[in-house]
C-alpha cells in the first residue's frame, strides 16, 4: 500500500480512529440524554426533538416485539421516502434487536417480493403510498405491515412547497394484518432489553444488482458505526453543525451522512422527502444549514434554476458527495457560490458509504479522494490480481472496518467478492480506477462498463466528463452502439440546456467532440432526449440506455 497520501492528510486528524463498540441505538440514547429538547430534525417546518425521537422509536420497537412477534435477528422491511418515520422505523427495528432491510420507495410488488423472499422478512414498515404495492404480499410473504402517513409529522403551518405524498392526509386502511403508524405508537408498548452488540447484523441494504438480481449486503453495527464516525470527524462536524438532507435514506450515503451521523453527534438536519431545487434553495435561505451532501445531477439541476441568484445561500460552507464525478465546469460554478470546492468521496453499499474522501483542504476534482481512517485500498490487475503501480488502470480493492460481512444467503457471491492480499481479505469493488503519484484515487469506470471500439478501450465516464464542457449540454450518458466496422462505437445520449434547444444539432455535438477528443474516443452517434433515466438515488441509469440500445440493434 502506498502511503503517499499521508503527506496531504488533514493536519488536525489522526490517521486511525477508535470507534465506539456499541449497538447503534445507544447513539439515540446518548443524544436524547444530552440534548432532550433540541430539534433532531426539521421536516418542512415541523420539528422533532431528540427526546421525542427516542420515546417514539422505543414505543414502535415495543409494538414490533409485542404485536408483530419480532425477535432478535429477524429482518424487517423498511420502505419509505425520506421522513421522520423512516428514521424512527430504522431505529425501532434495531431497538427490537432486529435487522433493517431498507429498499427503494419506488419498488413495485415484484421487486418487493424478491426482497421479502430473499431476506425472509415477515414484517414491513411502509409509507401509505407503498401500501398498494405490499398489499398483494400480505398473508403470502408478509404477516404484519405498519403504514405511515408523512402528513402526521407536518403539523405546523408552512408555505413551503410540500410534495404531494407528504401533504396527503392519513388514509383509514383497515386491511387484515395492517396497523396504522399512529395506532402503533398510541399503544405505548415498551420493548425488552437491548441485547445486540457491535458484531451483530444491523442492516441489510441491497446492492444495485447490475450483474443480476439485487444481493443483500450484511453490515454489522460495527461496520455502520465506523463510517458514520468517519463522516463526522473528517469534515470537522460538531453537535451544532446543521445540514440539508435530501439524498434518500435507503441508500448508504445518506443513511450514514444524513441520518446516522447526525443522530450520533446530536446535530440538526433540515429534511426533504424528495428533490425540489426551489424548495432546497428556500430551505437553505430560511434555516441556514452549514452543509449539504449532493450528487452531481442534483447540483447541476440546482444551479440551472434561473432564480438561484435571488436566494441567500451564504450559510453553506461545505457541499460534498459522490456516486459520479462532478463535471469540472459545474464544480467551478458551485465553488463561486459556496466559496469552497465540492468535496468528492467514494464508497459502495458493501462498504456502508465511504472508503475514500478527498481532504477538505486539498481536494482534487473528479477524484475519489484518499483512503479514510483504518482503510487500505489498492489497484490490482483484475485478471492476474497483482498490485499495479501508480497511473495504471486496474480494479479498486479495499480492506477496512467498514467492509461488509458478505452477501446474505449467497456464499458463492461472497467468495467471489474477496481476495487475499498479504494475509488479509480485500473486497473487490468491481470499479476500475488508478492511483496517482500523490496517493489520490480516481475512478475510470465500472469493470463491465467499457466500450471496445476497434480494439481501443473507451471509458464512458471519461467521455461524459469532457462533454460537460460543451455549453449546450446539460446532461450526457455515453454507451456502446453496434458498428459493422468497429464492432462497437461510442454513442452519447444528451439532454440539451433549454437555452440551446433547436439551436444545436446532433452533428454539431459530434463535430465538437471530434475536435476535443481522440479519434477513437469521440461519439460517432448523438441522440437528443428530454431526460435521462435515473435511479431513486439520482444516479443516471446507464445500463437502462445500454440495454435499450442493444435491443434496438
Amino acid at each position: 500500500m502506498s502511503r503517499k497520501h499521508f503527506e496531504f492528510w488533514p493536519r488536525h486528524l489522526p490517521r486511525n480512529i477508535t470507534v465506539p463498540a456499541t449497538n447503534l441505538f445507544y447513539n439515540a440514547d446518548v443524544s436524547a440524554a444530552r440534548f432532550p429538547d433540541k430539534p433532531f430534525l426539521n421536516f418542512y417546518g415541523t420539528e422533532l426533538t431528540f427526546g421525542e425521537f427516542r420515546d417514539q422509536a422505543e414505543r414502535l420497537a415495543g409494538f414490533l416485539e409485542h404485536q408483530c412477534d419480532v425477535k432478535k435477528g429477524d429482518r424487517v422491511l423498511l420502505v419509505m421516502q425520506n421522513s421522520p418515520q423512516f428514521i424512527l422505523a430504522y431505529y425501532a427495528i434495531i431497538r427490537a434487536n432486529a435487522i433493517v432491510v431498507p429498499v427503494s420507495p419506488m419498488s413495485v410488488t415484484a421487486e418487493l417480493e424478491h426482497y421479502l423472499h430473499d431476506s425472509g422478512a415477515r414484517v414491513a414498515l411502509v409509507a401509505q403510498e407503498i401500501h398498494s404495492q405490499v398489499k398483494p404480499l400480505l398473508g403470502k410473504l408478509l404477516d404484519h405491515v405498519v403504514v405511515a402517513a408523512y402528513a402526521d409529522y407536518v403539523t405546523q403551518p408552512t408555505d413551503l412547497r410540500v410534495p404531494e405524498a407528504v401533504a396527503a392526509p392519513r388514509e383509514k386502511i383497515q386491511d387484515p394484518g395492517v396497523t396504522l403508524w399512529s395506532d402503533a405508537l398510541a399503544q405505548k408498548l415498551q420493548p425488552g432489553p437491548l441485547t445486540t452488540g457491535p458484531d451483530d447484523l444491523c442492516v441489510i441494504p441491497y446492492s444495485s444488482g447490475t450483474t443480476g438480481r439485487p444481493k443483500g449486503c450484511m453490515l454489522s453495527h460495527a461496520n455502520v458505526m465506523h463510517t458514520l464516525v468517519v463522516n463526522r470527524i473528517w469534515f470537522g462536524a460538531t453537535q451544532d453543525s446543521t445540514q440539508l438532507v435530501v439524498l434518500p435514506f435507503f441508500h448508504v450515503t445518506s443513511m450514514q451522512g444524513g441520518m446516522n451521523g447526525p443522530l450520533f453527534q446530536g446535530s440538526t438536519i433540515i429534511l426533504m422527502s424528495r428533490w425540489d431545487r426551489e424548495t432546497a434553495a428556500e430551505l437553505i435561505q430560511r434555516y441556514q444549514p452549514m452543509s449539504w451532501t449532493a450528487i452531481s445531477t442534483m447540483v447541476i439541476d440546482f444551479l440551472a434554476n434561473p432564480r438561484i441568484s435571488e436566494y441567500d445561500l451564504s450559510s453553506l460552507i461545505q457541499v460534498s458527495g459522490g456516486g459520479a464525478a462532478m463535471p469540472a465546469a459545474v464544480g467551478e460554478r458551485l465553488q463561486q457560490i459556496v466559496g469552497s470546492p465540492y468535496v468528492e468521496g467514494y464508497g459502495l453499499t458493501e462498504t456502508i458509504a465511504p472508503t475514500h474522501i478527498n481532504p477538505p483542504d486539498r481536494p482534487k476534482r473528479q477524484c475519489l479522494g484518499v483512503p479514510v481512517f483504518n482503510t487500505d485500498s489498492r489497484i490490482i490487475d483484475p485478471e492476474t490480481l497483482q498490485e499495479l503501480p501508480p497511473d495504471k488502470v486496474g480494479e479498486i480493492v479495499t480492506n477496512g472496518p467498514q467492509v461488509f460481512q458478505g452477501y446474505w444467503r449467497n456464499e458463492q457471491a461472497t467468495r467471489d467478492a474477496f481476495i487475499d492480499i498479504d494475509g488479509r481479505k480485500f473486497f473487490r469493488t468491481g470499479d476500475l480506477g488508478y492511483v496517482d503519484d500523490e496517493g489520490y484515487f480516481f475512478l475510470v469506470d465500472r469493470l463491465k462498463r467499457m466500450i471496445n471500439a476497434a480494439g481501443f478501450k473507451v471509458w464512458p465516464a471519461e467521455i461524459e466528463a469532457q462533454m460537460y464542457q460543451h455549453p449546450a449540454i446539460q446532461e450526457a450518458c455515453v454507451i456502446a452502439a453496434k458498428d459493422a466496422h468497429r464492432g462497437e462505437t461510442v454513442k452519447a445520449v444528451v439532454v440539451l440546456r433549454a437555452t440551446h434547444r433547436g439551436a444545436v444539432s446532433e452533428n454539431d455535438i459530434i463535430e465538437w467532440t471530434r475536435q476535443n477528443m481522440a479519434t477513437y474516443k469521440h461519439p460517432r452517434i448523438v441522440e437528443f432526449v428530454d431526460s435521462l433515466p435515473k435511479s431513486a438515488t439520482g444516479k443516471v441509469q446507464w445500463r437502462v440506455l445500454q440495454d435499450a440500445e442493444m435491443a434496438r440493434a
